[in-house]
């Protein structure tokens, strides 16, 4: 089978209390769709885990408008770790959540009564209009005017789609997520001081931003869903930029990963030994997540930021009347059933939990 991504799946947040910050996220920005919680040891994450099994707990929150999720993750048996030192615009990781938003006023007027730090105003720019802000957590997040909706809902903003990576050289980095990931296509790619970063951390120097986005628009399972994607990468000009991981374990407070829905791993994994990039995790065979089971993996880019690629075989429909999909008797170019994935709307939490 030839290797196929459906888009962004999720992205990992590390936190100290898994329903808190779920809560938030569900009340405040529509991930009210609680598709699995899974509490288990992170068995295959030891070289990330000082060659420790964890223990831990996650949550798998969506947002039917469309996008990516959360996988909201808590360690069970350590307290999870601060990043030392303020993490500050280029730094080499994953530095900023991108989310989607219908009506991009009324995502920045319902933030604004949080009293947020960093809520910039609604900045406009030759591509695109959208706003920062940090979540209680101190997560930035970039909430983005797009119109892609998957399903109307009383949300105004929708789910992940994307994130800004800090990254060390520009040119590997460009060529590492065109040639594993099919991010194709730059949308912009400029070096200057960027007004709309000034009140970041950092956010006055001189960077280089490079847009990618995919033009492929082949696509199965919950691939539409997802929604389209785009991967923000950002190089510091006018200093060396810390490592956002350094010295800390993958599941400690930050975003710990970027994940993609896939099909065809083991093209996936072909390509990724080929461009000196191999899988550094492998589940090998069906994991099981409680409710939902898959392949897993995990690759490092040119700078060690970790990215997963999930192939789903089973995902909870209506769990209560045991309806499940098994994904590996359908096609993988063949999207499904929009009724079939606006069922999981059962699986919506209308108040704290």
């Amino acid at each position: 089978m030839r290797k196929i991504i459906n888009g962004i799946q999720q992205i990992g947040i590390g936190v100290k209390d898994v329903k808190a910050v779920f809560n938030w996220y569900r009340a405040h920005l529509g991930f009210d769709i609680l598709l699995f919680k899974d509490e288990s040891t992170a068995d295959l994450m030891t070289q990330y885990t000082d060659d420790e099994v964890r223990q831990r707990i996650a949550y798998l929150a969506l947002n039917m408008i469309g996008g990516g999720g959360l996988e909201i993750w808590q360690f069970k048996d350590r307290t999870p770790k601060s990043p030392e030192n303020e993490i500050v615009v280029g730094d080499l990781g994953i530095q900023i959540m991108k989310i989607r938003s219908k009506d991009l006023q009324a995502s920045h007027d319902i933030l604004k009564t949080q009293h947020l730090q960093l809520l910039t105003d609604v900045k406009k720019t030759e591509t695109t209009s959208h706003f920062f802000f940090k979540d209680p957590w101190n997560n930035i997040v970039q909430v983005i005017a797009d119109t892609y909706c998957y399903a109307e809902t009383k949300a105004s903003s929708g789910g992940v789609m994307g994130a800004t990576i800090g990254v060390s050289d520009m040119d590997s980095s460009i060529s590492f997520y065109k040639d594993l990931l099919g991010f194709d296509s730059i949308a912009f790619d400029e070096s200057r001081v960027f007004t709309d970063f000034s009140m970041l951390p950092g956010g006055k120097e001189k960077y280089r931003r490079v847009c990618l986005k995919r033009i492929t628009k082949e696509i199965g399972g919950f691939g539409e869903l997802l929604g389209p994607c785009e991967i923000e990468l950002i190089q510091a000009l006018d200093r060396t930029p810390n490592k956002i991981y350094k010295d800390r374990l993958w599941g400690d407070l930050g975003y710990i990963h970027l994940c993609f829905d896939v099909s065809g791993m083991d093209a996936h994994r072909e390509d990724a030994k080929a461009i000196g990039h191999p899988f550094t995790v492998d589940s090998a065979e069906s994991f099981d997540m409680g409710d939902a089971a898959g392949h897993f993996s995990y690759v490092e880019d040119p700078d060690g930021t970790l990215l997963e690629f999930v192939e789903t075989h089973k995902v909870p429909i209506l769990k209560k009347l045991g309806i499940f999909i098994n994904m590996k008797k359908r096609s993988p170019l063949k999207p499904l059933p929009r009724w079939v994935v606006k069922a999981m709307q059962v699986h919506r939490v209308k108040k704290d939990i």
